[in-house]
């Protein structure tokens, strides 16, 4: 099946060399460019691509709150934020408002097409060392909700044993395929144990299962 994208960044140049990369794989399709935010959100509606590569700095509506109206309208569109630097303060938001992963814009070509592949299968591949540096941002700028220590509680408590395991190595940033190594499980069967602890744990995809996995105290930040 044909992965549909849709590029939002207000540099031109750079939307051109995405769309030109996007172009060299059969699997892949661009179905539109945004320049802005606000327009980031029209054509999600309009094309319902699978996955939107996001820029967070733009004019006017940015890529975060654009990426919060996406998430917000329903669109099954899974964002992939862009950004210049791995422990940028932009990315941390975004993925608090519902982005499915980030990458750094200096990425290879051949890094970008997987990463879109694997986002839009729901695994979103983040890196562990960018991952601990933006969650731990994410975490220490984020309000303690009351009741907090019942609701970490809570979360592992409705989890197996061995469904823990999965979720510390997902928080971790290890792929399906990784933790099938790590446990001796088939790739399939840890794939079936990530779609009941996202549905469990009420996470959206594999990001937001990865915030779940750090606030539960699965996996330490330093």
């Amino acid at each position: 099946m044909t992965v549909r994208v849709l590029v939002a960044d207000d540099d031109a140049l750079l939307r051109a060399g995405l769309a030109v990369v996007i172009g060299t794989d059969p699997g892949l399709a661009l179905v539109g460019e945004a320049a802005d935010g606000l327009d980031a959100v029209r054509l999600t509606q309009e094309h319902e691509p699978d996955v939107v590569l996001m820029d967070v700095r733009m004019p006017g509506v940015d890529g975060i709150e654009a990426t919060r109206r996406i998430v917000a309208s329903g669109s099954p569109a899974r964002v992939l934020v862009l950004t210049t630097f791995p422990d940028d303060e932009y990315v941390a938001r975004a993925l608090r408002a519902g982005a499915s992963g980030f990458l750094l814009k200096r990425v290879a070509p051949e890094r970008l097409l997987e990463a879109v592949r694997t986002v839009a299968r729901g695994e979103a591949l983040l890196d562990p060392a960018v991952t601990r540096a933006v969650i731990a941002r994410s975490l220490d700028s984020a309000p303690r909700p009351a009741g907090h220590d019942g609701a970490r509680a809570a979360v592992l408590a409705a989890l197996t044993e061995r469904e823990v395991e999965v979720l510390a190595l997902v928080g971790e940033g290890l792929s399906n395929r990784e933790i099938a190594a790590t446990l001796t499980l088939a790739e399939s069967t840890v794939q079936t144990h990530v779609k009941r602890i996202l549905a469990k744990v009420g996470a959206r995809d594999r990001a937001q299962a990865v915030v779940v996995a750090y606030r539960s105290g699965l996996v330490n930040i330093s």
